[in-house]
């Protein structure tokens, strides 16, 4: 019996030393634990320091201050009546039935902002195109009839005029001192919701999307994350001081509403635009004369350039303002007047901002060494002169020299495009908006003074003939008194 009970306590004694042993193994010896941090724990890194925290931006002043300058533009088109032929009837009158369609009325909206006092208003030029009539509602619900100064389809910019005074108005801002990461307001009447407010900050600048169809259109967007949704075009973008700095133009989205992009037009080129059409009615662009692409890492293998920097000439155009000052194929532009551009759309914004007439400095790299030109930019038509709005305008239509871009896509060497069409013997013929005027009764037009010496000597009938923009030729005939 005894032999047991020391049996048994030998074996206690030998398990409770087996426990200690493993204790001891696994707190000394063996692997640790891996242990995950909390959330709220405050973790860094060491490649990213945190940003500075504050209280969130005070945006009321700048609320406050714009949306009683900010208007909905209301427009109303009446498309003309067509004709259509029917079958059934033609069989028993002849050809000579048609019959006539009901003209269709369509309505749009979108926003504006006053810019003075006495009434002047801009908006973007795809808000009011084609409008018969055009009604702006103030803020505080007064309503006017708006007549159209003028437009440029190339920046997607017009301007109206409303009859009064003391008019609530935005003051320009600065918007090249603009900063990435800066908070913004856009102000406007999205799905006709009126003074719509909201913020965001600038994500991008010189923004080029290609939404600008217009022959020699020109982008240079203020990207920002503020929502902006149909309806808001040709509303305000101000910063925190309330200063209008862009004009919401569009969005990014695959839906046709907001998904985070939106994009302005800088008031850097807003302002010369506006300038433009209040003195001459129209905008007076100022050409450099060149092709060019941004500079990319094919592009400086190819063309030995040492740095990734500037924008690349492929082409200088023949009798140009770039041409007469010196600068040849393959340079690449540096900076305008002391302001890096680094891609076409900050050297297109710099040359806006330009007349005819106007002269800059260009500093460029050739063989990677820098040099500098003096350049007097030129217009349309290879000179510097001031073009007016009133010496394009003949029989109800308005008028612009092509483009060297649009004589190389459509062959042709000579024409004038029709830019506005208003009532007339033109509107009255069938001549359309964008034909391009090719010769008048056999002689070649190749300015709007030609057309109108034509015109002005003809006796009895007109044969106008020319192009579509899609390539399509037409012809018309009218009498002339």
């Amino acid at each position: 019996m005894k032999a047991y009970r020391k049996l048994g306590l030998t074996f206690v004694v030998a398990l409770a030393s087996a426990f200690v042993a493993v204790w001891a193994y696994s707190t000394f010896f063996n692997e640790p634990q891996i242990v995950t941090v909390p959330q709220e724990q405050n973790m860094r890194y060491a490649s990213l320091p945190s940003a500075p925290q504050g209280e969130a931006p005070d945006l009321t002043y700048a609320a406050e201050n714009s949306v009683h300058a900010v208007v909905h533009v209301k427009v109303t088109s009446q498309q003309e009546a067509q004709y259509y032929r029917n079958p059934f009837y033609e069989w028993f009158y002849g050809d000579r039935y048609q019959q006539q369609m009901p003209p269709k009325v369509r309505q749009g909206s979108g926003s504006g902002v006053i810019l003075s006092s006495d009434g002047y208003i801009v908006t973007n030029n795809h808000v009011i195109d084609n409008a018969d009539d055009i009604q702006v509602v103030l803020n505080d619900n007064r309503q006017f009839n708006a007549k159209l100064v003028g437009t440029d389809p190339t920046t997607d910019i017009a301007l109206l005029k409303i009859a009064g005074e003391d008019f609530p108005f935005l003051r320009f801002g600065n918007s090249d001192a603009l900063k990435l990461g800066e908070w913004v307001l856009a102000v406007g009447n999205p799905f006709e919701l009126t003074s719509t407010v909201t913020a965001g900050i600038v994500s991008a600048k010189s923004r080029n999307i290609g939404i600008n169809r217009a022959d020699m259109g020109i982008e240079s967007f203020i990207q920002t994350d503020a929502a902006v949704n149909p309806g808001n075009s040709g509303g305000a973008l101000v910063n925190m001081n309330g200063e209008l700095v862009g004009i919401n133009t569009a969005i990014a989205s695959r839906t046709g509403s907001y998904t985070g992009y939106s994009f302005a037009v800088p008031v850097s080129i807003v302002e010369k635009v506006i300038d433009d059409l209040k003195e001459y009615g129209q905008v007076q662009r100022a050409l450099l004369g060149v092709l060019i692409r941004d500079v990319d890492a094919k592009i400086a293998e190819e063309h030995n350039i040492d740095k990734i920097e500037g924008v690349f000439i492929s082409e200088v155009n023949k009798n140009s303002a770039a041409e007469e000052a010196g600068i040849e194929n393959e340079d690449v532009i540096l900076n305008i007047d002391g302001v890096s551009v680094n891609s076409t759309a900050q050297l297109q914004e710099q040359v806006s901002k330009h007349r005819p007439g106007d002269v800059i400095k260009v500093l460029i790299k050739r063989d990677n060494k820098p040099k500098q030109f003096e350049v007097t930019l030129r217009n349309m038509h290879g000179d510097t002169e001031i073009i007016k709005a009133s010496d394009n305008i003949f029989l109800g239509a308005k008028f612009e020299g092509l483009t060297e871009n649009e004589k190389y896509r459509l062959r042709l060497g000579h024409g004038i495009k029709i830019t506005d069409l208003g009532k007339g013997k033109l509107k009255d013929a069938g001549l359309k908006e964008g034909f391009i005027i090719t010769d008048v009764n056999k002689e070649e037009v190749e300015a709007v003074n030609d057309f109108k010496r034509i015109i002005n000597k003809a006796k009895g009938g007109v044969l106008i003939e020319g192009i579509y923009p899609n390539g399509e030729p037409a012809y018309f005939v009218f009498g002339v008194n």
